[in-house]
């Protein structure tokens, strides 16, 4: 087993945006479409902020309770994976409603398992942004998940805290995504605990929009816990990004802005903190390759968030792919399955 290195805010929501309605079909057929591009090259030259395990600055003060320093120092206990309700059959696989506990939460999710006896490789999924109110058990990466089990990998797909059949806590959504990365460490935890057919020296991230940020602060905050960490069309990996993005202009959520900035400071007026919740400034705690998946068309996470975090993470030293799909949108449409098949090349080449 893969030995682990080692909340207050109005909303995830508000500093996320990126909406992945589960709206395509799980039998979408692929479209003629151009093939992807990869960006790559020697590190870039230039800044890549205030880095460090403990904050910006070394300090023997404790972490704040919202950052990314916080989950370095937690201490993580996910398990008791439990099957429910298996909700999906093929010749190829099976799917189950599950729960599993952490950090005091029972969390549910969404299982596909492989046909066979295994041991399989593993993916722990993190989905986008949809209202929790409105958000039923297994969505956002549906189609992911079903393609994952049907190419030889058990998927884990994480409802977070606050969703679905998961616990409600105390502070709902106010931690600025913080909880949903520590649902995610706990889901691999989990698996590796489980007794079903998990390869446990064989397991990877992978998220989408709102989940690939969840994803970068995983993989910062825990390095070494999984072989390798894919996302497509991603948030900022700079929180000012999704706060400028999203609320910080936005007539209607005035009201969020007073309250980050009686609670937290607004970004020009507190950067330690929004560095403490940006991935980017512990890029080089990261010891995992990284793929992105982006198009040139999202026009809801532009592509230039992601050319800068692939710059900055070279620049840190991270092994990291950044695929640029001409002409695709936020969802992946004509180009979802170029994406996962550069996605299992890439699994293939780096969990093993």
């Amino acid at each position: 087993m893969k030995r682990v290195l080692a909340a207050m805010v109005c909303g995830v929501c508000v500093l996320t945006g990126c909406t992945d309605p589960d709206s395509e079909p799980s039998d979408v057929s692929p479209n003629p479409a151009p093939a992807p591009s990869a960006e790559s090259g020697p590190p870039s030259s230039g800044p890549t902020g205030p880095t460090g395990p403990t904050g910006p600055t070394e300090s023997s003060k404790p972490p704040h309770p919202v950052s990314l320093p916080a989950l370095m120092h937690k201490e993580y206990d996910g398990g008791r994976l439990r099957l429910g309700t298996e909700v999906y059959t093929t010749a190829t696989q099976r799917q189950y409603e599950v729960t599993y506990q952490g950090g005091g939460l029972t969390i549910s999710g969404r299982l596909a398992v492989p046909e066979g006896a295994g041991p399989f490789p593993a993916i722990v999924l993190a989905h986008g942004y949809i209202d929790p109110a409105v958000y039923v058990n297994g969505q956002g990466m549906t189609r992911e998940r079903e393609w994952f089990a049907d190419h030889g990998y058990v998927a884990l797909h994480v409802d977070y805290r606050n969703h679905a059949g998961s616990d409600d806590t105390a502070i709902g959504e106010a931690d600025l995504r913080m909880g949903y990365a520590e649902d995610v460490i706990n889901a691999v935890l989990a698996l590796r605990a489980w007794a079903g057919p998990v390869d446990d020296e064989r397991i990877a991230l992978g998220g989408r929009s709102m989940g690939g940020g969840v994803v970068y602060n995983a993989l910062v905050a825990q390095p070494g816990l999984v072989d390798a960490g894919v996302v497509w069309a991603p948030v900022s990996s700079d929180a000012v990004d999704s706060y400028n993005r999203w609320i910080a202009n936005d007539p209607g959520r005035q009201d969020i802005v007073r309250a980050i900035d009686r609670l937290h400071g607004l970004p020009k007026d507190n950067p330690e903190f929004w560095d403490g919740i940006s991935a980017r400034t512990y890029f080089d705690q990261v010891t995992e390759p990284v793929m992105i998946h982006h198009g040139t068309s999202d026009d809801t996470c532009p592509i230039r968030w992601s050319r800068e975090t692939a710059r900055l993470m070279r620049a840190a030293g991270v092994d990291v792919d950044l695929e640029v799909y001409e002409g695709e949108e936020h969802a992946f449409g004509p180009q979802f399955f170029a994406s996962m098949e550069r996605a299992l090349r890439f699994l293939r080449q780096h969990v093993r």
